[in-house]
């Protein structure tokens, strides 16, 4: 049976490699992130994208050298037209935050892909109540399915 596909975006392989954190909100998230990437991986075909390879790159030099090895493994997505269309589309309606371009990309990139899932802890422009029902109605008017956009913690529990 062919496993479901899922997007895996740069926030949490961030958090799977993050110095243990002090905060406990953000420790709990990275005691799930860790479970789900050893316990649950193994029932997805994981992408990622260049998007994702140059956000993991930034910043402390050893902690991006253990994001970068996680990833190196993963099946990389093209970009497109299609995908850069649909990107500048989540701009326009405001959906996604101009500012917030290459969070637009992932979406982009999972929807016109056919990925069943994206996975993220980024709550802010990509797994967002107030928004996702403009993502999905975007993707729809490109002809595209929108992934289940979901944190580790939700996915988890399938």
């Amino acid at each position: 049976m062919k496993r479901p596909g899922l997007y895996l975006e740069t926030s949490v392989v961030s958090y799977l490699t993050a110095r243990p954190a002090a905060d406990l909100n953000t420790a709990a998230h990275q005691q799930i992130t860790t479970e789900w990437w050893d316990t649950k991986r193994k029932n997805f075909d994981i992408y990622i994208s260049k998007v994702v390879m140059k956000e993991a790159a930034a910043g402390d030099v050893e902690v991006a050298a253990r994001r970068l090895k996680i990833l190196k493994p993963l099946r990389m997505l093209p970009f497109n037209r299609d995908v850069m269309l649909l990107a500048q589309d989540f701009g326009k309606t405001g959906c996604v935050p101009a500012k917030a371009a290459d969070d637009a990309i992932h979406i982009a990139l999972a929807a016109v892909h056919g990925l069943h899932f994206l996975l993220t802890w980024n709550c802010t422009h990509i797994n967002n109540v107030a928004t996702i029902e403009e993502i999905r109605r975007v993707c729809e008017h490109h002809g595209c399915a929108c992934p289940v956009i979901c944190t580790p913690d939700e996915l988890i529990r399938i």
